[in-house]
């Protein structure tokens, strides 16, 4: 599924060819992202890392475990969104993550592709249940997250290694529909 976003944005799955444009948006936003990431090792920086975190990405997506998302304005890339862990069977549920380039956040962009996203879960995936976490002091994430639907399920400490910690994790969580699983 393509889905148009605001100003102009497409939210379209990533793909193998995508490694160029991500490093050139990762590089551009690695400082902007640093707070909110783990520590990337070098070669994440390069397009090398990239090629090969496609590949990994790729054959996740045919395994069924991933589904990736480029937010693409014109021919750049100005942020990603991906349901990772993917479980069918009676838990019917995955991870959500994202994250917005420095020049295009307070847009609505988020708040739009998370929403996207969720509807493909519920449809093309038959998800019961999307979980997402934030750092503790990322209110603008856990905004996003509250106008997408999510309720906020609890506190989980030292949940990630982001930027260099253990760091706790508010914990949210979107039931998509109740339908019997299948």
């Amino acid at each position: 599924m393509i889905f148009d976003l605001p100003d102009g944005v497409t939210l379209r799955p990533l793909t193998e060819s995508d490694a160029e444009p991500l490093l050139r948006a990762y590089v551009v936003n690695r400082e902007h992202l640093a707070p909110w990431e783990p520590r990337r090792p070098p070669d994440f920086y390069t397009l090398v890392g990239q090629e090969s975190r496609a590949r990994d990405r790729v054959q996740l997506q045919r395994e069924g475990r991933l589904s990736s998302w480029a937010l693409q304005d014109e021919e750049r890339i100005v942020g990603t969104i991906t349901l990772s862990h993917i479980e069918l069977g009676p838990f019917r549920s995955a991870h959500l993550g994202y994250w917005i380039d420095s020049g295009y956040t307070g847009r609505g962009l988020a708040t739009a592709a998370a929403n996207a996203v969720c509807r493909a879960a519920d449809e093309q995936l038959g998800l019961h249940r999307i979980e997402a976490g934030t750092l503790l002091d990322n209110t603008a994430s856990q905004r996003v997250l509250e106008r997408c639907g999510f309720s906020r399920i609890g506190v989980a400490p030292r949940y990630l290694h982001i930027d260099g910690a253990w760091r706790d994790h508010v914990l949210f969580q979107r039931v998509l529909h109740d339908r019997p699983a299948i």
